[in-house]
């Protein structure tokens, strides 16, 4: 294991963080809303689903279409957003820019590894197929949570099955809901914006993409975020 004081694990996000898939969902969701009688998410709506679980995106949906959601309604969409999801991620993700060499990084590095999504586990497992489930020690998904982020549940849960507390794991997010589960969880945040930008915070060190990360530059945003929150 990497020494001491530095952390003992990463935990990648996946959507927006690993793979290029936030604008496979906003396609979704775009096709589940105009099935409801809408036309477009809104730019705020947009935002507001980054990161965000099936549930609370599709609640935003329901918002933008003005629709009421009663349960009939709420499971057929529900099951036209996962199945179309399910096609296009069959169609293959690509790489967010330095994502596969970080994963490998960590993994030389002598990292405990995890992924931890937002995404549910059916869907999650067909992306799987592409980046590879060697990469990761542990998956949670969205759906084996009582909350899903941004709550810190997935969080918690990932460093659990490691054998670690979450403060000794860096956690790596592209979202501002990503972001707010892993810094209530008592993670270090790298955050490694995509779809909107990030600003600076004690429990985050911002880097503008995964290309180039080293073991060293980990455990120094490790230490970076501990030193401030001890300050």
């Amino acid at each position: 294991m990497p020494a001491e004081p530095g952390p003992r694990a990463v935990l990648f996000d996946m959507d927006g963080t690993l793979i290029d898939s936030e604008k496979v969902w906003d396609r979704s969701l775009v096709e589940v809303l105009r099935w409801l009688g809408g036309t477009d998410l809104s730019p705020e709506a947009r935002r507001e689903t980054l990161g965000g679980n099936l549930r609370s995106s599709l609640a935003i949906v329901f918002r933008e279409a003005g629709v009421v959601q009663t349960p009939e309604l709420s499971e057929q969409a529900a099951g036209r957003l996962v199945d179309r999801t399910a096609e296009l991620f069959e169609g293959g993700l690509p790489w967010r820019p330095g994502a596969l060499t970080a994963l490998r990084t960590v993994r030389e590095a002598g990292f405990a590894t995890a992924l931890v999504t937002n995404t549910g586990r059916y869907l999650t497992d067909k992306a799987l197929f592409g980046i590879g489930a060697e990469h990761f020690d542990v998956t949670v998904c969205g759906d084996e949570v009582p909350r899903g982020k941004p709550a810190p549940d997935p969080y918690l849960r990932a460093a659990s099955l490691l054998g670690l507390a979450a403060e000794d794991c860096v956690a790596v997010e592209d979202s501002p809901t990503g972001i707010a589960a892993a810094e209530a969880s008592g993670a270090a945040v790298l955050a490694v914006p995509c779809e909107v930008p990030i600003p600076p915070g004690p429990g985050r060190v911002v880097w503008p993409t995964l290309e180039g990360i080293t073991a060293a530059d980990l455990t120094a945003a490790h230490r970076e975020v501990r030193e401030r929150q001890a300050a």
